[in-house]
């Protein structure tokens, strides 16, 4: 799955880069099992049918050198998506990485346009902080997008 993310067009909506390297997702499974201490990947498996439907990832950021966040992100398949489980993957990440690492915050970006993902965040306990300007190149142009964030102390929504 990581593989063809890398290199179907479109695929993953408004995210897709470009093709990348088809072999990457090899090379990095081989490292750590996308298991690093500072980002990694997790499948998202729909329970009831034992298959798996995308992705979480996280990634660590830092604030004034010192503060360690981490910022989430998913990818499902075009065929999982409106049926509930995003916003569940996104709140289970968050609770797995508040109770393993000290971490104070969450953060998550979005496109503006993706009123979709803005609800699975809300849903999944996140608030919204802000639109972000300029914040990423695609299709050419120079687009906003959307900042929310959770705290350790915010109440988990599951």
């Amino acid at each position: 799955m990581f593989r063809r993310f890398l290199t179907e067009p479109f695929l993953i909506g408004l995210d897709w880069g470009g093709f990348r390297d088809a072999q990457e997702p090899a090379r990095r499974f081989a490292a750590d099992g996308y298991l690093g201490a500072n980002d990694g990947r997790l499948m998202v498996e729909v329970e009831d049918d034992h298959v798996a439907a995308g992705l979480v990832s996280y990634r660590a950021g830092l604030y004034s050198g010192m503060a360690k966040y981490w910022e989430i992100g998913i990818a499902l398949l075009p065929e999982w998506r409106g049926r509930g489980i995003g916003w569940r993957a996104q709140a289970m990440l968050c609770d797995y990485l508040f109770h393993h690492t000290p971490a104070q915050r969450i953060q998550a970006a979005t496109h503006l346009e993706n009123v979709a993902e803005q609800k699975s965040l809300e849903k999944a306990g996140f608030q919204l902080e802000g639109r972000i300007r300029a914040a990423e190149f695609r299709a050419g142009q120079w687009r906003d997008g959307c900042l929310y964030s959770r705290l350790r102390d915010d109440p988990s929504s599951l």
